[in-house]
């Protein structure tokens, strides 16, 4: 299993961020990873990279403005994530934490290296569109 953390502190108030993370009906207008997302209920979504490739996602915890939890799985892997959310007077610190199994053997050495690739460039988007 594959362990990955990271924090960053976002010059937009907890509001702001907790609005434009779990609005993942709106991925596909700021992520730069994402084509599109499909919503099944209040509880389940699928995520789509640019290529087409699908993600399933089954939130398990939300707390607002403080932590939310999904469960997440493709062909590829299945794992788990939580984010935590706290208020630094007009910041955000977000608090971002994933475990990972690869489900194919060989996938296993690179799935560390992955996760934080992902993390960064999620981290960067959510900058991006919140920094303005």
């Amino acid at each position: 299993m594959a362990r990955t953390n990271i924090k960053a502190i976002i010059q937009s108030d907890i509001h702001n961020v907790w609005k434009i993370v779990l609005a993942v009906e709106n991925y596909d207008k700021w992520r730069s990873d994402v084509s599109k997302t499909e919503i099944i209920n209040e509880k389940k979504f699928i995520e789509y990279t640019k290529d087409g490739y699908s993600t399933t996602f089954t939130v398990t915890v939300i707390k607002p403005l403080n932590r939310w939890e999904f469960d997440m799985e493709n062909t590829n892997m299945k794992g788990h994530w939580v984010g935590i959310f706290t208020s630094k007077d007009d910041k955000t610190e977000i608090d971002f934490t994933e475990q990972v199994t690869a489900k194919k053997f060989f996938m296993k050495p690179f799935v560390k290296s992955y996760l934080k690739k992902q993390q960064a460039q999620f981290v960067m988007d959510l900058k991006r569109i919140l920094e303005k």
